[in-house]
């Protein structure tokens, strides 16, 4: 199989993988933590500010593969704490139109770099929001 990878200036990668793959007109973004690629650090704040960072981080790969949020069919959102679901939610509600994206959110013990919130999305190049 032949992977084309999809590398953003303006997000971080901290291990091994791509930022995100493209396999036809699907492509696959690895999670973004909400790193601020000018520091290299993990932003200061509570969820909401940590969920805007992770999506700054991946709309940046969006743009990279040429597409935008209109282009997102699936949303996985890991967060380490449930309680912070409301504040996610809000800040997702503002980064997508309807029709929203479907969309998974998992509790887990712990992300990298004690991270509060990691999320990663599926896109297609057919516009979903048209």
């Amino acid at each position: 199989m032949s992977r084309k990878a999809i590398t953003a200036e303006n997000a971080v990668t901290v291990g091994p993988y791509s930022h995100a793959v493209e396999d036809g007109d699907t492509i696959y973004l690895s999670g973004q933590t909400p790193i601020d690629s000018a520091t290299g650090e993990l932003v200061d704040g509570g969820v909401a500010i940590q969920a805007e960072q992770c999506f700054k981080n991946l709309f940046a790969v969006l743009r990279a593969a040429g597409l935008d949020e209109g282009n997102v069919i699936k949303v996985n959102v890991f967060l380490v704490d449930m309680d912070d679901f409301s504040a996610m939610n809000a800040v997702y509600e503002k980064r997508f139109q309807r029709p929203y994206p479907a969309r998974t959110t998992i509790g887990v013990a712990s992300l990298p770099l004690r991270a509060r919130i990691e999320i990663e999305m599926v896109a297609s190049r057919k516009r979903m929001s048209e």
